[in-house]
């Protein structure tokens, strides 16, 4: 069995934990969501890498840096 394979869904469940944290009107909820879509990112760029799918790859790096800079947003609010 290909384990790698099985890491697109633990991808997907915090990513969609991620987002729904990101979209509470609470600042500590967003800054924990932002923090988790890194975590997402990482996953997905694992499972990308090993799947060889490069869009991926691309695609979550991109999505890596705005989440850093939500994260640099959050906190200068606080």
């Amino acid at each position: 069995m290909d384990y790698f394979s099985l890491l697109q869904w633990p991808a997907m469940v915090v990513n969609i934990l991620s987002v729904w944290l990101l979209t509470s009107s609470s600042t500590g909820k967003r800054h924990w969501g932002f923090l988790l879509s890194l975590v997402s990112n990482l996953l997905w760029v694992i499972w990308g890498w090993h799947a060889q799918a490069f869009a991926v790859i691309g695609l979550q790096l991109a999505l890596a840096s705005l989440n850093v800079r939500g994260v640099r947003k959050t906190e200068s609010e606080a």
